[in-house]
């Protein structure tokens, strides 16, 4: 049976030591870090997201500036709320709550973010520090999954790293931080012939096909580690992407849903905010 990765455990640790920066930051700089977050419509998932973020960063000592907007929002006016807090001192991270209301621009609305204050790491620029392997804010899902599999003990480097999933927001950035980590790293997709045969070979597989407990126990190679990102809902009840009771019998490693990923999002989340905070106090 596999051990389970529990990422609300990974997750805490990571924002006491997170509580502590702020806290330093606070008795030196005379503010608190602020992370501002964007709403716009009323998506039942974002505003659980959005609530979540908030608690966060009030256990981790950093300050929230919460902006719920209505569904029909102007782009205009939402691209002017983003430049204001651009220019707020007080405001170290920015955060735009995906998706966005379909008569919005989502990517002109993340590109409007200034980089350094780019929370989520979905800034064209950030995406480009990724690829190229320079210093830049990294994507919060995919970080928290880089954390995840290190938890274990594992050593990523020379591990063939399978990513079900090609998305801007995790399928992508994930694969590009496992290659920064010496992985052997394969992306599978929708137009994957014969998935199976490729994913039975995974030391490590990340599952992020947003299709509930698509991956089954006959796809996993036995020993390896599973990072499941997926969060369906049915019938009030969240899925994964992987088959659990399947997968839990030949893994050695796997996350649960939830209290997975999830956690370890929010947490890669404020410690973008806190180190943009110094950051920009550093230059």
């Amino acid at each position: 049976m596999a051990e389970i990765i529990d990422g609300k455990a990974i997750a805490a640790a990571v924002k006491e030591d997170l509580a502590a920066q702020a806290k330093m930051y606070e008795e030196k700089y005379g503010r608190k870090i602020g992370l501002a977050v964007v709403k716009v419509g009323n998506d039942p998932a974002s505003e659980v997201y959005v609530r979540n973020k908030i608690v966060a960063c009030g256990k981790t000592g950093v300050r929230s500036f919460s902006y719920e907007l209505p569904e029909d929002e102007s782009e205009e006016d939402l691209l002017a709320l983003v430049d204001k807090l651009n220019d707020d001192p007080e405001v170290d991270g920015i955060l735009v709550q995906l998706p966005l209301p379909k008569h919005l621009n989502e990517k002109k609305v993340l590109a409007r973010i200034r980089p350094e204050k780019d929370a989520d790491g979905f800034h064209v620029v950030n995406a480009g520090g990724i690829l190229l392997g320079l210093p830049c804010t990294k994507p919060c899902t995919p970080a928290g999954i880089i954390e995840l599999i290190k938890s274990t003990g594992a050593d990523i480097s020379g591990k063939h790293a399978v990513v079900i999933g090609r998305s801007n927001i995790v399928g992508k950035p994930c694969a590009m931080l496992l290659l920064a980590e010496n992985a052997t790293v394969t992306i599978c997709h929708s137009r994957t012939v014969d998935l199976k045969s490729i994913t039975l070979t995974a030391d490590i597989l990340v599952a992020a096909v947003g299709i509930k407990e698509f991956v089954t126990g006959d796809m996993i190679k036995p020993g390896a580690i599973v990072i499941d990102v997926g969060m369906n809902r049915e019938n009030g009840k969240l899925y994964g992407d992987v088959n659990f009771p399947e997968a839990e019998k030949r893994a050695a490693y796997i996350t649960p849903v939830p209290g997975g990923v999830g956690p370890m999002t929010i947490a890669m989340l404020l410690k973008n905010t806190v180190e943009a905070a110094y950051r920009c106090r550093e230059n």
